[in-house]
């Protein structure tokens, strides 16, 4: 019978302890959650939103439409702060570049500007060589033009009779004459481009123009995020050092090109306006697009 006690005593010890064990993981879990949920949060709360910025005007910048039937916006002549000290090493030395008048594409490509294109010239659409999921999520006619190398961006904007942005263009669309590090500021503010993650409301691509609060000083479109772009310059990790003051052009003509703007796979901190990549100039890949810019006018002068 004692022994019989105990035995029964340990069935119900154990069963005892199973029950406790359970209710501890149940109760650690819902701390968990919990925890997530105020992280989340305090993380919402110190992260400024698109709704918080200003609204802006933009109608003092001349507009066109280029010969493909894109709009343009013009950026004016003068002079800006290009790079970073706080940056990457290739970004330094921070430095003043003064640029002539140019006009550059409001948005990015999109896959049906880039179709017609293609389908004129008998090109080949580009090729999706990796991509972890279902490729008919990235691939719709009003997503970004995507996987184009770079000769191919630059035979597309010399097909619409335009060209691609020298790196020092680019960074001036995107960054006015301010050292700002975003196209809106210098904090990265959720909700205004689309990068790595969810939280903008796309996981992958998004139709060029989404982000309204996203705008750059002259009104261009998601020039942080969505795709990536190329520019016209070579690169040169020491470029920045030996740059000339007006107009720069990049070093020689080499393998490695410019890529800029970061893309929807990037961190925030990956998606600075100063912000180099460098590319293989036959790379393709499913974060880089283009976009274009043109000389201005001949009636348009210097302004």
């Amino acid at each position: 019978m004692e022994n019989k006690g105990v035995l029964v005593g340990s069935i119900i010890f154990v069963f005892a302890s199973f029950f406790l064990m359970i209710g501890l993981l149940a109760y650690e879990s819902y701390k968990a959650k919990q925890m997530k949920q105020l992280a989340a949060s305090v993380k919402s709360e110190a992260r400024p939103t698109a709704s918080s910025l200003p609204a802006q005007d933009f109608s003092m910048y001349k507009t066109k439409i280029g010969d493909e039937g894109r709009e343009m916006v013009q950026v004016p002549e003068g002079p800006f702060t290009m790079g970073s000290n706080d940056g990457d090493p290739d970004e330094a030395p921070e430095h003043q570049v003064y640029l002539k008048g140019f006009y550059i594409d409001r948005n990015e490509v999109t896959q049906q500007e880039y179709q017609r294109f293609a389908k004129m010239t008998k090109r080949g659409m580009p090729k999706i060589e990796v991509f972890d999921d279902d490729q008919s999520k990235i691939l719709k006619p009003e997503f970004a033009a995507m996987s184009v190398s770079w000769d191919e961006a630059a035979a597309y904007c010399k097909w619409a009779g335009k060209r691609l942005p020298t790196e020092a263009e680019w960074e001036k669309a995107g960054r006015g004459e301010s050292k700002r590090r975003y196209p809106w500021g210098d904090k990265f503010v959720v909700n205004a481009a689309n990068v790595d993650g969810t939280e903008d409301g796309y996981k992958y691509l998004a139709p060029p123009g989404s982000f309204e609060a996203g705008r750059s000083p002259y009104g261009l479109h998601d020039m942080t995020g969505n795709v990536a772009e190329w520019v016209e310059d070579s690169y040169d990790e020491h470029y920045y050092k030996k740059s000339p003051f007006r107009d720069p052009k990049g070093p020689d003509n080499a393998d490695l090109k410019v890529v800029r703007g970061g893309s929807w796979r990037e961190t925030e901190h990956h998606a600075r306006l100063s912000k180099r990549f460098a590319a293989k100039h036959w790379r393709t890949d499913v974060t880089i697009g283009v976009r274009c810019a043109s000389e201005l006018d001949p009636a348009s002068g210097g302004s």
